[in-house]
Parts: C-alpha cells; sequence; structure tokens
C-alpha cells in the first residue's frame, strides 16, 4: 500500500495510537478520524501502517 501523506506526522501518531491499543475500537476509521482530526483517507492508511507496527513488534520483539 502506497501512503499519500507520508510526512503527515498525525498519521503516525494516529498510528502509533492504534497499535497501542490492547482492545482497538469499533469502528476503527471514525474514531481516528475524530481523535486526530484526519480525512478518510489519513485514517484508512493510519489503519493499515498500526497494522505494520504490530507485525514488525511481533517479529522483532
Amino acid at each position: 500500500m502506497t501512503c499519500y501523506h507520508p510526512d503527515n506526522e498525525a498519521v503516525e501518531q494516529a498510528a502509533m495510537w492504534l497499535a497501542d491499543q490492547t482492545q482497538p475500537p469499533r469502528p476503527i476509521v471514525p474514531t481516528l478520524r475524530e481523535r486526530f482530526n484526519l480525512s478518510a483517507l489519513e485514517a484508512t492508511e493510519a489503519a493499515a501502517m498500526a497494522q505494520r507496527f504490530k507485525m514488525y513488534r511481533r517479529a522483532h520483539g
């Protein structure tokens, strides 16, 4: 997946926050949009980035 906002700090912060949640909020995209003032696209990118963060954490401890 290509990130269209690679330098958007809010997207990265949202992704880190989401990756740290034991129980992710549902629905994810509206929660990220409201909490971090993101567009729908940015919130979707943050959710995808959070999944990658979790995967890297599991793989690399």
